[in-house]
């Protein structure tokens, strides 16, 4: 039997999920991207209710390609409202469209937003050596930092403890606690 994080439970979507993609380094920009709307639109849910959604998100939100949501208009928006498979906030579907306009200025900017968003780490994710899940802190000064810098880019729900669970996510720093086995493999 594998050790796990404690957080993985026993859903199976969250196992898949903990033992596949949790904290493996991202470098794809449209990935980037999906994992930026998909937090944000986690705020003040669970994550299991978000991984749930995350197909029709997928579809509703054309593959997450950023050029397409920029251009979103009122009509689509509206449909976005109406559609049950995802998350029915006006504030983070707006959210959304906004932060497909500042993604693409940053992609603008720095080459990628593979390049951008890396720089918070130097390069190299942080490799933290938890013992237990209470040791895990909801935000650091690095996440705060990259909450100041997302937000005078234009960037919406993007605090400081979303965007430490985006870093978590997305191989920024690796949270798995010492004792799972996904921790070496990260």
């Amino acid at each position: 039997m594998k050790t796990r994080c404690s957080w993985a439970g026993q859903d199976p979507l969250y196992i898949e999920y903990h033992d596949t993609e949790w904290g493996v380094p991202v470098h794809d920009d449209r990935l980037w991207f999906e994992f930026l709307i998909l937090e944000g639109a986690q705020a003040g849910l669970s994550w299991l209710t978000i991984l749930r959604k995350r197909p029709n998100y997928r579809k509703a939100f054309d593959n997450f390609d950023p050029h397409l949501v920029a251009a979103y208009d009122s009509a689509k928006i509206k449909l976005l409202l109406s559609d049950a498979g995802i998350i029915r906030n006006k504030l983070k579907i707006a959210a959304a469209v906004q932060n497909a306009s500042s993604f693409l200025a940053v992609q603008k900017e720095f080459g990628s937003f593979d390049h951008y968003i890396r720089r918070f780490v130097k390069g190299k994710a942080i490799k933290n050596s938890w013992k237990s899940m209470s040791q895990i802190p909801a935000q650091t000064p690095v996440s705060a930092a990259m909450s100041t810098d997302l937000k005078k880019r234009g960037f919406k729900f993007v605090g400081p403890t979303i965007c430490y669970a985006f870093m978590q996510a997305t191989g920024l720093v690796n949270d798995h606690i010492v004792g799972c086995f996904r921790y070496e493999e990260v």
